[in-house]
């Protein structure tokens, strides 16, 4: 008997993952139908997405896990209905397009790329003196999951000094690794660049503030691929303007589309990005999910799954 698997992540994204859910399945050996409509009572795993087709999960009582598309989910832990396991999307291709992201960028501006880049102007500037070396710009990784890890480690591959920061102790080969508040204080300070890949929760918000944005190193340069909430957004315009921030990369923001007059479009030490660093693709998003409904069959335990007290 085939089980039945709810893709409620919205009819905008079911034609890029119809075929991809379908090959998926198939490769996987998993006897199921996918479909986009469902009695409730029938469905033993969702497919989803914020702003897809479920709002209230209770009718939902045979569903055995709800997975997710997207790599945040705080947009759905706090839904009182959703009882079900939540899994949170942790795709390697996804992984792949972060480092690639923030090495790009992080290259970009420790070498001063934009000078040479936007300066086309016939002016010649050879006698500007050399960047730093890689080896002599420290760099600070605020979050160690899956993609902070990543992004660290590429890094430290470039022999750029890493220091990597998380609420909860980890230990990461070849990265200095800090937890907790005190941690916090330690890799922020004297940090020359700063990237963020930690999750938006209630304990996140504002990570960066005035103080915390005081103990960089003057003239630091941030990049945030994670969550628009983690940086205090007048705090870092004061910093800019001042110096002490030299520049910042900026691919989320805590309202999406960026409106056109926010201050971030016009500031000339900002660089926006519209919230493209490490999108989810369909193909390899969809083995991570028939692996975890392979799992849910196979009674194993699912990957990826959300710790709702944690909020990731």
């Amino acid at each position: 008997m085939p089980i039945t698997v709810l893709f409620a992540a919205g009819p905008a994204l079911w034609d890029d993952y119809r075929d991809a859910l379908t090959a998926a399945l198939r490769d996987a050996g998993v006897d199921a139908v996918l479909t986009q409509d469902a009695p409730p009572e029938t469905v033993e795993y969702v497919v989803f997405s914020p702003g897809g087709t479920i709002s209230d999960f209770t009718p939902y009582v045979r569903t055995k896990a709800v997975l997710n598309l997207w790599a945040g989910v705080e947009k759905i832990t706090g839904n009182p209905t959703l009882t079900q396991p939540l899994c949170r999307m942790v795709d390697p291709a996804m992984t792949e397009s972060m480092v690639e992201w923030v090495v790009a960028h992080t290259l970009r501006l420790h070498i001063g790329m934009d000078a040479h880049i936007l300066g086309q102007d016939g002016i010649w500037r050879g006698d500007a003196p050399p960047p730093p070396l890689a080896r002599e710009r420290p760099v600070t990784v605020l979050g160690l999951g899956a993609l902070g890890q990543a992004v660290a480690q590429a890094l430290t591959a470039l022999n750029f000094p890493v220091t990597g920061w998380s609420r909860a102790p980890r230990d990461v080969p070849g990265i200095r690794c800090l937890s907790g508040p005190a941690g916090l204080t330690v890799a922020l300070t004297g940090a020359q660049a700063v990237i963020l890949l930690i999750p938006n929760t209630p304990d996140t918000v504002d990570t960066l503030n005035a103080s915390r944005l005081a103990l960089l190193a003057p003239g630091a340069f941030l990049i945030n691929p994670g969550r628009g909430s983690l940086i205090d957004d007048a705090a870092l315009l004061a910093a800019l303007d001042t110096g002490q921030v030299g520049h910042a990369t900026l691919d989320v923001f805590r309202q999406e589309p960026l409106p056109s007059a926010h201050p971030f479009w016009h500031h000339p030490r900002v660089t926006v990005t519209p919230h493209i660093a490490a999108s989810t693709r369909p193909d390899s998003a969809s083995r991570v999910i028939v692996e975890n409904i392979r799992r849910g069959e196979a009674g194993k335990p699912f990957l990826h799954l959300v710790d709702r007290a944690r909020g990731y």
